[in-house]
């Protein structure tokens, strides 16, 4: 039986979200991906960067074996082997530095104690003027949030009550608690948007 797992969401959102990093990753060095999930995106943007090293980790060991089996079909020698990383825990990361960080669909898919972890890691990590990259669905001020989202926000608190999607103001805030301020905002199809915080 096949390690790998499959997210059908990855094939509509790689392309929307790679023509982001393109405008916002610099042009070498190492991005950390944190909970890369499947390992689909990594294998997608190490090819698509391949002058940038490609970190991705996870939390869940069915996750890490996942993103090792598509690793294994991958011909580049720039995306590393996965790591264990659990973004609740900022103190114990596995790495000591990065030139980014991209984090897809993981801040309202967990509970809020892995966003402040998040957010801590990376204005440890990063260097000044490097990005820290967030997609997914958020809740913004004076932006209606599409049905579709309020459904999936209710959908998602079922599942786990410490889940839900968080306002983009709130991250703003933590941002600020950690030498980060948001620099650009995306648009996205299905109604998904890109937050860059860039480390002052």
């Amino acid at each position: 039986m096949t390690a790998k797992q499959h997210a059908p969401a990855t094939l509509r959102n790689r392309d929307p979200i790679a023509e982001v990093l393109a405008r916002e990753l610099p042009g070498s060095g190492t991005v950390l991906e944190i909970a890369a999930g499947t390992g689909e995106h990594a294998v997608f943007f190490a090819e698509r960067f391949p002058a940038l090293q490609w970190q991705p980790t996870d939390p869940s060991p069915e996750t890490l074996a996942s993103i090792a089996a598509h690793r294994a079909d991958y011909a580049g020698a720039n995306l590393a082997a996965p790591l264990l990383l659990d973004a609740a825990d900022p103190d114990h990361w596995p790495v000591d530095a990065a030139d980014a960080i991209v984090c897809i669909n993981m801040v309202h898919i967990s509970p809020w104690q892995a966003t402040l972890g998040l957010f801590a890691g990376a204005g440890r990590l990063l260097a000044a003027g490097a990005p820290l990259v967030l997609y997914g669905p958020y809740i913004e001020d004076g932006v209606e949030t599409a049905p579709s989202n309020l459904e999936f926000d209710a959908s998602l608190k079922a599942r786990n009550s410490l889940w839900g999607l968080r306002e983009a103001a709130a991250l703003d805030a933590l941002a600020a608690q950690h030498r980060l301020a948001r620099s650009a905002r995306y648009a996205l199809p299905a109604n998904n948007i890109v937050l860059v915080y860039r480390r002052a």
